[in-house]
């Protein structure tokens, strides 16, 4: 298909939402329907920008649907201002990340003046994913989750706190931020386990926070155990705390084979995850290091 004629189009249409832009500002268009002229020109740039999007030019798009978006709130009508900084940002997604980003933080300004917290919340969300894949700047992504679990959490909105949360405690240990995973792992852990339909992800959610205590010292990760047997009983049956038990047991006895042992025998059945891995390596280090400081 021929993406020169859209492109064409959508320039036609720039041009003439800039005349019917300039013709508002003057006198003459001032006295006559000047705000019906912007109105106008509004669409026309909504039109242009869709007309760009069909060519793939997706930084003209953004563009476009920022220039709606500024006269959208010129005429106070934040809520399509807002929508445009939205269309505009998914326009730059595929072009200019930081662009993008830009885009969606003015979306989220309009919203949380206008009191639409969950709204924001889901938008912080995608500039947290943009950190994540494109710009690969985990603070800030940390950052923006935790900002969208605060605003979900004022909605009592639980569960879709919880999972931003889920996601600052998986990128908080990578980065050794231990207190901090160990603190949301042992908060949506206890939730968890009072709730029917949550009951079961309960144990995993423990066994992180144990793997984490784990990490820091030894001994803190014994008492954790301990803890979480006796907040929730059925934690105790579970194969996530036995291997806990077999870990702490190889980590007393210094004993590498007998842990690299335990993990291979709960992956046969339990595939382990990147992070899962990345836990339990660290902790198979320190016995090691351990080891080669006794020699």
């Amino acid at each position: 298909m021929d993406n020169s004629g859209k492109e064409k189009e959508a320039s036609a249409l720039m041009a003439e939402a800039e005349k019917k832009l300039k013709s508002s500002q003057s006198f003459f268009g001032g006295l006559f329907g000047g705000s019906s002229k912007i109105e106008e020109a509004c669409d026309m740039y909504v039109r242009a920008a869709n007309m760009y999007k069909m060519a793939k030019n997706w930084c003209a798009a953004g563009n476009a649907f920022c220039q709606a978006a500024r006269l959208h709130l010129q005429m106070q009508s934040k809520h399509d201002a807002a929508t445009n900084f939205i269309d505009a940002g998914n326009a730059f997604k595929k072009a200019d990340p930081q662009e993008a980003i830009n885009c969606l933080n003015r979306a989220i300004e309009i919203y949380t003046d206008m009191g639409r917290f969950t709204i924001a919340a889901k938008h912080h969300i995608s500039i947290a994913e943009i950190f994540e894949t494109e710009l690969v700047d985990i603070d800030k992504a940390i950052a923006h989750y935790e900002q969208a679990a605060d605003y979900y959490k004022g909605e009592e909105s639980t569960s879709s706190a919880n999972k931003c949360l889920l996601k600052v405690a998986t990128y908080a240990a990578q980065l050794e931020q231990y207190q901090k995973a160990i603190e949301i792992y042992e908060q949506v852990g206890t939730n968890a386990m009072d709730s029917t339909l949550l009951k079961y992800s309960a144990k995993d959610y423990f066994f992180k926070a144990a793997l984490c205590h784990f990490c820091v010292d030894m001994l803190n990760a014994k008492l954790a155990l301990q803890k979480y047997e006796e907040m929730f009983p059925a934690f105790s049956d579970s194969r996530e705390c036995k291997l806990l038990k077999k870990l702490l047991d190889a980590y007393e006895e210094q004993n590498v084979d007998a842990y690299t042992d335990a993990v291979k025998e709960y992956d046969t059945i339990s595939r382990l995850d990147q992070w899962l891995t990345t836990m339990l390596l660290r902790i198979k280090k320190t016995i090691q290091d351990d080891e080669s400081d006794l020699r």
